[in-house]
Parts: C-alpha cells; sequence; structure tokens
C-alpha cells in the first residue's frame, strides 16, 4: 500500500465512498473496501493482468491510486453511485484514486489495471473519464503487462512505461457515460428503464408510476442529473447497442431488439454520438477479437 493509502483511514472530503449497483439501488455502500493494489509501489505505474469470466461482478471498492481500467478483450460496465460507463475493448475508464466503483463483466474480459502514484497521473481528469485507446497504446499496455513487478524504472522498461503514459495523456475523451439520479425513485425508475430498453414507454406513463406530473418528473431529473430525460434514456439505448455490437451482434438485430424504427436511425444516431457507423464500429470489435 503507497504512502496516501496508508494515512488515508476515510476517503478524502469531497470523494464518494458510496457504490449502487442495479440489483440494490438505494443501499448504503459508505464502507465500501479499500482494494490493495498488489505490486511494488515503489513504482510509478503498477500493472496488474487479470482475467475474469463471463458475468463476473467485482462490488463496489476503492483504491490509494489512480487506476487506468482497460481491457484488450470482452467488454466492461463500471459504476460509481452516480455515474455508469460501458467500456468495450477499443476504450479505457480513468478512475481517480479513492472513487469508490464496481465493475460488471460482459464476455470473457482480459483486464489491464495500471495504477498510478500521483506523479505519473499527474495531469489527467479529476473524475472518471472513458478514453479512445489509440492501437499504438494497446501494443505498450500488452508489453508493459509482461514486465517484471520490480522493472528497472531507468532502463528500457521505465522508458517504455513513461511512453504508454505520455500516450494516455494524448487519448482523446468519450463519450460513453450515463448519469445516475440521487433520488432512490428516481434511481428504482432508471433501473427499470435499463432492464427493459427496448420498451418505447411515454413520458407520463412514467411520471405515474411516481404519482407525479410529467412536469416535475422532468424537472426533477434534469437537475440530479444534469440532462433531460428523453436525452437519458437515447444514451442508455447507446451505451446497451455498444455493448450488444462489441460482443458481436449484429446490426439490425441491436436496433430492433432496442426499439428503434429502423436500423437507418439507430445508424443515424449511433454515427452523431461516435462519429462512426455501428457496422464500423463492430468490424473494429471484430478485428480485436479475432487478433486475441
Amino acid at each position: 500500500m503507497d504512502k496516501r493509502s496508508k494515512a488515508a483511514k476515510t476517503v478524502p472530503s469531497g470523494q464518494s465512498r458510496r457504490g449502487v449497483t442495479p440489483a440494490e439501488a438505494g443501499s448504503d455502500f459508505a464502507a465500501a473496501p479499500e482494494s490493495p493494489v498488489q505490486g511494488d509501489l515503489s513504482r510509478a505505474v503498477v500493472i496488474r493482468h487479470t482475467a475474469y469470466p463471463k458475468g463476473h461482478h467485482i462490488r463496489p471498492h476503492w483504491h490509494g491510486r489512480a487506476q487506468f481500467v482497460f481491457a484488450v478483450a470482452g467488454t466492461m460496465r463500471v459504476r460509481t453511485e452516480r455515474r455508469a460507463w460501458i467500456v468495450p475493448p477499443s476504450r479505457a475508464l480513468w478512475v481517480p484514486a479513492y472513487t469508490v466503483h464496481e465493475i460488471q463483466m460482459h464476455g470473457i474480459v482480459d483486464m489491464h489495471s495500471l495504477y498510478l502514484s500521483d506523479v505519473a497521473g499527474a495531469g489527467m481528469p479529476a473524475s472518471c473519464a472513458v478514453l479512445d485507446v489509440t492501437p499504438l497504446l494497446r501494443e505498450l499496455v500488452v508489453r508493459a503487462a509482461a514486465l517484471p513487478a520490480n522493472y528497472d524504472e531507468r532502463g528500457d522498461d521505465g522508458l517504455l512505461m513513461r511512453l504508454l503514459m505520455a500516450e494516455i495523456r494524448r487519448l482523446p475523451h468519450c463519450a460513453l457515460d450515463l448519469p445516475l439520479p440521487e433520488s432512490r425513485d428516481l434511481t428504482q425508475l432508471c433501473e427499470r428503464i435499463l432492464a427493459d430498453l427496448s420498451t418505447r414507454r411515454p413520458c407520463d406513463f412514467d411520471a405515474s408510476e411516481l404519482n407525479t406530473s410529467t412536469r416535475t418528473l422532468y424537472r426533477r431529473f434534469l437537475r440530479e442529473t444534469g440532462i433531460t430525460f428523453a436525452r437519458w434514456k437515447q444514451q442508455a439505448r447507446l451505451l446497451e447497442s455498444i455493448r450488444r455490437l462489441a460482443e458481436g451482434a449484429p446490426v439490425t438485430t441491436v436496433a430492433v431488439d432496442l426499439g428503434y424504427e429502423s436500423p437507418g436511425a439507430f445508424s443515424t444516431m449511433f454515427r452523431r454520438a461516435l462519429g462512426m457507423a455501428p457496422r464500423a464500429f463492430a468490424a473494429e470489435s471484430s478485428a480485436v477479437r479475432t487478433v486475441l
């Protein structure tokens, strides 16, 4: 455990140590445990390579170091108390130190986690962010994971790590997050929607479930999440489509299952959000699976 972790009996002020899982929304996760970083913490960057089976769930926890979560195979759903992210193989998630999070594996996941000291992580985002992984970074991560735990920071191994970090700092951000409301009733409503994204329910139906008006629902949702209710539903479908495409589902099947009027309407939405057609994204994901 590094020095900051030893000194930190509680999470610093302003940072949450609560996590909410889909099955346990509303439960108190204030006592989420620390998951110590395994490796030589005299090194600025520690890499841990782990394979997880389909459906594996890592319960809410936190680390005393910032974490760069990247899977060269498989798709992950990462959640904190107030946000969720889909992380396919072509993306990674930056998780600042002391951030309570949980991870759900979709498919067999070959995860590479980088744990960074404060100095190594300088200049990185202050909050969680999905990053677009370049082919160069992917190869650097795979190469770095093969190094011994006590790699020579002053030699070629250290040069590899510095190049790896330089490439990470250059990665563009991706809008693959989903904000979550704070209140229990809205959280439960969101979980019901996420459980059946194929159903296009009118907003007055959702409001009636909460015994409130549509206007009040809109106002509360915008205040708690920062986006409109309609935009949230669209983003939820986008993230689910990314997960399914990354796992090899056909574009037409994904479009139909998620309630789009046509594959063309789905493609238009997908291209607008990610800057690429769903078939191109599916081909990219397939290439990654083929290589592995």
